[in-house]
Formats: structure tokens, sequence, C-alpha cells
């Protein structure tokens, strides 16, 4: 299901946009400084954004890996596909809730507090913080990003996942640092309004897939139920 972190990054990313657009844009280092080394701290701060987002999906799979351990198999493919869908009905202003609600209120405002001090400095390294930082900031789309990653195959999908959904939110990002005029204001609004019916869809697939209707590459069928092994008869041992 890596395509589908992919897709969802890339349909996703207008939300990026208009989300976060604004932090892109007035990322510092432009005045006096080389093509090269524009591009390559514009390069850095996504790439930085990705590194969290992989992070965050390893994290997501260790759940993941623990609640199949707990014998949750491919029911935890439905969960996440319920997961995505209530997330897509709450509404966007409390998307950071589910934070408040584990307790990240005072780890959040230290992220926020560093963040603004690495924003004022234009160095390769400050810039590669700042994405890794923004990476953290409470975002429905992560959050809708990360339930479906709960479902990858084990840490290392669940990080690849995740991965791969920060991948998909790269061209238009990237693009977007480099050139603020790149997607007009009605392109993004409109992009934003579908991004619920791609998650939805993104829900559906997931619960499809842990149904396990027989569906080639969509539903695979359930594992069948090992038969229990055959008693062997008592053997009795005569002393002679």
């Amino acid at each position: 299901m890596l395509w589908a972190g992919f897709l969802f990054g890339l349909l996703g990313s207008f939300h990026c946009v208009g989300m976060c657009g604004a932090i892109a844009l007035a990322l510092p280092g432009a005045a006096g400084a080389s093509v090269g080394r524009y591009l390559t701290g514009r390069a850095l701060y996504n790439l930085g954004r990705i590194s969290t987002y992989a992070t965050l999906g390893g994290l997501a799979g260790l759940l993941g890996q623990g609640l199949r351990l707990a014998g949750v198999q491919q029911g935890l493919s439905v969960v996440s596909g319920v997961l995505i869908l209530l997330l897509v009905l709450v509404p966007a202003r409390y998307s950071q809730r589910p934070a408040a609600a584990l307790g990240l209120g005072r780890p959040l405002a230290w992220v926020k507090t560093t963040l603004a001090g690495q924003y004022q400095r234009p160095s390769a390294r400050a810039l590669y913080a700042t994405g890794l930082l923004n990476g953290l900031l409470p975002c429905g789309l992560v959050y809708l990003a990360l339930a479906g990653a709960l479902s990858a195959p084990g840490v290392a999908g669940a990080a690849a996942y995740m991965g791969c959904f920060g991948l998909g939110t790269l061209p238009l990002m990237l693009g977007l640092s480099l050139s603020g005029r790149l997607v007009p204001l009605a392109w993004r609004t409109r992009m934003r309004q579908a991004v619920p019916y791609t998650a939805g869809l993104l829900a559906v697939l997931f619960i499809v897939r842990g149904l396990g209707l027989g569906i080639p590459y969509l539903s695979p069928p359930l594992p069948a139920a090992a038969a229990p092994a055959p008693r062997q008869p008592l053997t009795v041992h005569y002393c002679h």
C-alpha cells in the first residue's frame, strides 16, 4: 500500500500549501545566496519534513505491531479505515485536540518556540531542523496518513508508508518554496476541498482490504485458521 501513501501525499499537498505554505514561502537564506545553496536549503527543509513523517510512521508501525501481537490481524486495516473516516468527519478546528488529549501541550509549545528560533537562521542545518520541527506541528492531514500507516506491515513498512506520503507532498511544497505563485489561489482552494473525498476513498480501500473479500491485490482473503495438530497416541514404556 505504499502507492496509497504517495498518492494521498500528492493530492493532499494542496492542503499543505494552504496550511504550511506561509512557512515554505518565508524560509530564510534567500538573500545573497547562490542558486545552488538556495536550492539545497529548500531541499533540506523538505527532507526534514519527510524525515519526521517517516519517524512518526515508525512509531505508528510499532503500535500496530503491538496490536497484532495482541491478536488483531487483518482487522487492523479496517480499524485504520474507520479512524480515517472519523478524522475526515471531525471539523478542522479540532485538529489540535488529539495532541492535547494525549498530554502533548508542553512538547508542542517547545516545538513552536524552537521552530521560531531556527527560523531566524539561514544555515543548512537550521533549514533541515525547521523541516523536522514543522513535521511535528498538529496537522489533520498527517493524522489521516498516520491512521493508514497503523495497518502497514511492520515498523519499517509503516515508516516507508509515511516516507512515501512525504515524498508525495514534495513536488508541490518544494515548488512552492521556490516560487510563491506556482499554484493559483483558486486551484489551491479546489484541491483542498477535494482532500476529504480523497481521504474517504483511502479509508474505503483500507476497510475493503481488511474484510478479506478475496479480491486479488485489493482485498486478499483472510488467512485460514491453522488446524490443530493431531494428538499423538500415548506411548507407554515398559521396564524388563
